[in-house]
């Protein structure tokens, strides 16, 4: 089997949240634990750092792992979704899982006779803790795919919980109210492991953690409660300056507004880690904060990938996400703002289009997966919200659009989804 016919398998032939929407999504552990244990239990043989939350967790998994890369060890890093290549979600210290790696197990997959009809993450889920144990990993950091409780990735017993941040997001499987999808979120809280929460601002999501952190005898800290990131600021180059409590004044490679908080959960995560024994370096800390991308392979977060126009890259895609980014966009220092933008049709994309900067151009687009929301239902939405522009079938063209339109002084900004930006570094990297 080829790696093209592995993936093509993968894709088409297993139930994909990500391609099918509720279609694809399987909740429940025991296909996740009958996949474990036909492969002998692979997770058990290193240490792992289990991320969930509703914004921020594969910012905060991409700095853990780069922070304990920076120290020395050899870091499995597994994340959702992926951009362009389907290995970008299986990095060992930043390099991708190999294809014949991909293709080899799912010939294994294919001739076994496991009693399970496995979806897309699932299976996924259990070639990554198979490589990661192949690759005599001394730590694997592992993101949710979605909720917690009853993720396939939640079989593991982490040495450390993180939860980044409670908002409304896939309430169709997680609940309406912001109790019910902490307490989904919650359910990776494991007992006697420390649990690191980034932010609760709401008092029933901060009752939901410290109840179930209690019944599981787990020590929990409210990040945002103790910041050890005391100020930021913006640098010319395009990073941010943190200061902090415990590392003076640290730069950081990854600049969205978001990312300070992003960063004061992952160095309460760090400060726990070294509380339980785990041996990090100052110096280690400063590299990895101010080259994640480098040590990992991280796209996507407020990527500033062009100058004359500015041009911005995030993968922000709920309401959440978009308190932050919204903000951010009005405060860019530019002429004009052009914004090519598409959305997930399943996403609260009336609230979010309610954030949007008014006087913006904008360049409505749909990514080619059938979870998006159409091009030009998505400008008709966005007109009710005052916001002007044409629409576009296709990403490459709502892009060549906005960089045959954006003058050198001005900014264009690109996204709304994980799949739009896809897209795009699709037909960037075609034309290399």
């Amino acid at each position: 089997m080829t790696y093209k016919e592995a993936t093509e398998y993968l894709y088409s032939q297993l139930p994909a949240f990500e391609r099918q929407g509720a279609g694809g999504y399987k909740p429940g552990l025991g296909t996740a634990i009958a996949l474990d244990d036909w492969l002998d239990n692979p997770h058990r043989a290193y240490k792992c750092i289990h991320i969930a939350g509703t914004n921020g967790k594969g910012s905060v998994a991409n700095m853990l792992a780069a922070t304990l890369q920076a120290c020395g060890y050899r870091v499995g890093l597994f994340t959702s979704p992926h951009l362009v290549d389907f290995r970008e979600r299986i990095r060992v210290n930043g390099d991708m899982i190999d294809k014949r790696s991909v293709s080899r197990f799912v010939e294994r997959w294919l001739k076994s006779d496991v009693p399970c009809e496995p979806s897309f993450f699932e299976l996924t889920t259990a070639l990554a803790f198979e490589y990661f144990k192949n690759q005599k990993v001394d730590y694997a950091v592992i993101e949710v795919g979605l909720g917690g409780r009853l993720d396939s990735s939640n079989i593991i017993t982490p040495i450390l919980s993180v939860i980044t941040n409670i908002s409304i997001d896939h309430t169709q499987f997680l609940g309406n109210t912001l109790a019910e999808i902490a307490s989904e979120k919650a359910g990776i809280i494991k007992p006697g492991v420390p649990v690191v929460v980034g932010e609760a601002d709401n008092p029933e999501v901060r009752d939901v953690f410290e109840r179930t952190a209690s019944e599981c005898h787990s020590p929990i800290v409210i990040a945002q409660e103790e910041p050890l990131v005391t100020n930021a600021s913006h640098n010319a180059d395009g990073t941010l300056s943190l200061s902090t409590v415990d590392y003076g004044t640290l730069t950081c490679q990854l600049s969205g507004d978001y990312q300070i908080k992003n960063a004061n959960t992952v160095l309460h995560a760090i400060a726990m880690l070294k509380k339980i024994g785990v041996k990090i370096k100052e110096t280690a800390v400063k590299q990895a904060f101010a080259h994640v991308c480098q040590y990992t392979g991280f796209m996507a977060r407020w990527k500033v990938v062009g100058k004359e126009p500015t041009v911005i890259f995030d993968a922000g895609h709920n309401a959440g996400a978009w308190e932050t980014l919204s903000k951010q966009l009005r405060e860019l220092q530019c002429e004009k703002l052009h914004i090519v933008l598409g959305f997930s049709a399943d996403k609260d994309i009336d609230t979010v289009l309610g954030m949007m900067p008014k006087d913006a151009i904008y360049y409505f687009t749909q990514a080619q997966s059938s979870r998006s929301m159409k091009a030009q239902e998505l400008q008709a939405l966005a007109a009710k919200h005052g916001l002007k522009g044409k629409s576009y079938t296709k990403v490459k063209d709502a892009y060549k659009a906005v960089l045959k339109a954006a003058k050198p002084s001005e900014a264009v900004f690109v996204g709304g989804s994980f799949y739009v930006l896809g897209d795009l570094l699709k037909h960037i990297k075609s034309k290399k």
